[in-house]
């Protein structure tokens, strides 16, 4: 049986840039107010109408095609994960086919919906196509374009600080050395609406509070949006700071751990830890948990913010063009986000 590797990575950011500073114009915050809690002090945002979540996942798995010496003829899998998806359906699997002008029909696209788990759930996905034979080159992008959906108001200043636009891909191969080692995946469902975007959706919103002048239970099919909904701004995404912050210390923590009890590995053997760039302090902590130096640890957040599925590619990616990942080392992958979800992998570069 076949292992997996990385024969390709490619990364994609949005020329525009959006310092703290100018988010000031939209909201009472500050610089030093964002750094405090975030480590962030600036993201990229998309050019509005000109680009998607889609389009930006066509250049990051242009590149990365290009690094792994094929053409996109070759690819015979697609997997996509995103929660800024351009349309409510389809999924940017077919859209991501589409624009990169893949013509095999013979191959197909699968949407992954694990929020800042959903690159490593993608990864565990293929990691087992390629290990069964059934697929050869798996392309594997995430991708966001959160500046579409936020709220820029004071209101909404403590997720709309977070998050930028950006998207990460890799071609996964077959190989006979190591390439990845093992992943875990996790989930607890408790916690949803911790961490949500709970409108539009098919739950059909509060009813009780809109006078529809009939019963809204007699609304046939349920309704996905109010007027209400939009002027309470009940539109935009929600995030419990404290409960997330206290969940993803913990969880990192002992994702981490499982993957090296599973692989017999141990803390220092760790080369490179790349973290889902939630936030700096949570990095930060996990670092000092595991006992790692800031050279094991990569953290881009301070540049780009939380791109959620993105995020772990993208890091990835610039940590390899950096020459900070090189042939042998051991690099683990880590996220923690909505759902909650929550995964590790570990992977030997190869």
């Amino acid at each position: 049986m076949p292992n997996t590797k990385i024969a390709g990575i490619g990364k994609y950011l949005p020329a525009q840039v959006m310092t703290n500073e100018e988010l000031t114009k939209y909201m009472d915050t500050s610089d030093a107010w964002i750094q405090e809690r975030t480590g962030i002090k600036e993201r990229r945002y998309a050019v509005k109408h000109q680009e998607t979540t889609t389009t930006m996942a066509a250049h990051a798995a242009t590149m990365a095609i290009e690094r792994a010496g094929i053409t996109k003829e070759d690819i015979d899998f697609i997997i996509f994960a995103t929660l800024s998806p351009d349309y409510f359906f389809p999924g940017c699997g077919v859209l991501l086919q589409r624009e990169l002008g893949i013509s095999n029909t013979e191959i197909g696209a699968l949407d992954i919906r694990n929020q800042c788990s959903g690159f490593i759930y993608g990864l565990s996905v293929a990691d087992q196509f390629i290990k069964t034979g059934m697929y050869k080159n798996i392309l594997l992008v995430g991708s966001e374009m959160h500046s579409m959906g936020l709220d820029f108001s004071t209101e909404g200043r403590t997720v709309t600080v977070i998050f930028g636009d950006g998207a990460g891909a890799v071609v996964l191969q077959p190989s006979d050395e190591d390439g990845v080692l093992t992943t875990h995946l996790h989930s607890d469902g408790r916690h949803a609406e911790e961490l949500a975007m709970i409108n539009f959706g098919s739950h059909g919103g509060h009813h009780d509070e809109v006078d529809y002048g009939f019963p809204s239970t007699d609304i046939p099919g349920g309704i996905f949006a109010t007027k209400k909904m939009v002027e309470d701004g009940q539109i935009y995404p929600y995030m419990n700071g404290q409960v997330v912050f206290k969940k993803a210390i913990v969880k990192f923590a002992e994702v981490i751990d499982e993957a090296l009890r599973t692989t017999g590995l141990s803390k220092t053997d760790i080369d490179m830890l790349i973290p889902h760039q939630a936030n700096l302090r949570i990095s930060q902590y996990v670092q000092k948990t595991l006992g790692l130096s800031d050279d094991q640890v990569y953290n881009n957040i301070q540049r780009y913010g939380n791109t959620t599925a993105a995020s772990i590619p993208i890091a990835l990616c610039e940590a390899w063009e950096e020459g900070k990942v090189n042939t042998g080392d051991l690099v683990c992958l880590a996220a923690f986000g909505s759902g909650f979800t929550w995964g590790s992998s570990l992977i030997r570069w190869v």
